[in-house]
């Protein structure tokens, strides 16, 4: 594959993506470009992956197959859009900037482009999750998928429900991570060394989403599978049932839901 690919904005979600592509060989070093505002940044990413990273771009805006928006919400947005007017016309733009809408840089650019949304996963490291994916009508999934795929799953959905999969989706590992230590911490409290707690929780983790998949099952036949009738499991989801953990797990969705939203309403 010859295509290049060039970042607009080199920070952690950017080195994020470069990370997997490179290790996976499904690009090399000199099919991705960046442009940083920070030099010392650029600096150290040309160091570690061996790209060409610099605060100039108006040739990697000329010759990119792919263009990848990666600055903050709150950065200036109209000037990184206008440059984009500099970059070949069949080129397609995509943002993986949280709360900008397509139709934000579809005005701000003031021309017909294709423009692809993505709300890249946080697991790009393992090849898991998934990136959640919008379109406009000008954009191909053939033109984008050659990319996504390089740094885990991809998942194509309405625009409207980006802020939400932000949210839920992009947000959970955090779910995830703060219910293993809460686990491992019970573990121990009850008496267990932090080495065997931890190791208990994360076995226990794997094993349950294994057997998720594996079954097919819904959550609730498994548990209910593995509750006897007054047994020790079921007297423990009672106890969780009172410490309102669902309804607080639903409300930390809604306001990570909630904030993708606001961010994008400040980049206005």
């Amino acid at each position: 594959m010859s295509k290049r690919i060039h970042f607009i904005g080199g920070g952690q979600m950017v080195e994020a993506i470069i990370r997997p592509l490179l290790k996976s060989q499904k690009f090399q070093p000199n099919q991705i470009t960046v442009a940083d505002i920070q030099e010392t940044r650029n600096q150290y990413l040309e160091t570690t992956y061996q790209i060409s990273a610099q605060k100039t771009q108006e040739q990697s805006l000329e010759t990119a197959d792919l263009i990848v928006i990666g600055v903050r919400p709150q950065d200036d947005l109209p000037t990184v859009i206008a440059s984009l007017k500099k970059s070949r016309p069949g080129v397609t733009i995509l943002s993986i900037v949280a709360g900008v809408t397509i139709e934000q840089i579809e005005q701000s650019l003031g021309e017909p482009r294709a423009i692809v949304r993505v709300i890249p996963n946080t697991l790009t490291d393992t090849g898991l999750g998934y990136s959640g994916v919008a379109l406009n009508a000008l954009a191909k999934k053939r033109d984008v998928d050659f990319f996504l795929t390089g740094f885990g799953k991809v998942m194509y959905v309405e625009e409207k429900l980006i802020d939400v999969f932000t949210g839920f989706g992009v947000a959970g590992p955090n779910y995830v991570y703060y219910f293993i230590e809460s686990y491992a911490d019970a573990g121990v409290l009850a008496g267990l060394s932090r080495e065997q707690a931890r190791a208990i929780a994360l076995e226990n983790t794997i094993g349950a989403v294994a057997m998720l998949q594996q079954t097919g099952k819904h959550p609730r036949e498994l548990l209910d599978i593995n509750n006897s009738a007054g047994g020790v499991g079921i007297h423990a989801l009672f106890e969780l049932n009172q410490s309102d953990f669902a309804a607080g797990l639903q409300r930390s969705v809604l306001r990570a839901v909630k904030r993708t939203t606001e961010l994008g309403q400040e980049s206005k």
